[in-house]
C-alpha cells in the first residue's frame, strides 16, 4: 500500500492547521519528517475545530448581548470559519470511514 499520498495529505493538513493557529508551516515539515502519530493529529484537529466553534459562539453571544467591541462582519467571518472547519472535519471522517470499509471488504 502506498502511504506517500497519505503522508503528504497529513503534512498539508498540519501546515494549514498551524497557519490557521498562527504557527509557521516549516514546523509541520519537521514533525512529518520525524514521523506522524495519526491519532494525535486527528485529536489535535478535532480540538482545533472545537476551539473555533467555541470562539465563534462566544463572539456571537457577545454581539447578541450588545457588546460594542464586536463587529457584525467579524462575527460572521468567525462563524463561517467554524462552519468550514466543521465541514472539513466531516469530510475527513467520511473518507476515513470509506477507507475502513474498503479495507474490510478486501479479499485476503
Amino acid at each position: 500500500m502506498d502511504t506517500k499520498g497519505i503522508d503528504q495529505m497529513l503534512s498539508m493538513l498540519q501546515a494549514s492547521s498551524l497557519a490557521a493557529a498562527g504557527g509557521r508551516p516549516d514546523e509541520a515539515q519537521t514533525t512529518s519528517a520525524a514521523g506522524v502519530d495519526f491519532a494525535q493529529v486527528l485529536q489535535t484537529s478535532i480540538a482545533q475545530v472545537s476551539q473555533t466553534q467555541q470562539r465563534a459562539e462566544a463572539m456571537a453571544a457577545s454581539f447578541a448581548g450588545g457588546n460594542s467591541n464586536e463587529n457584525l462582519h467579524e462575527v460572521m467571518i468567525e462563524l463561517q470559519k467554524a462552519n468550514i472547519s466543521f465541514q472539513e472535519m466531516i469530510q475527513v471522517r467520511n473518507k476515513l470511514v470509506s477507507a475502513y470499509h474498503d479495507v474490510m471488504n478486501m479479499q485476503v
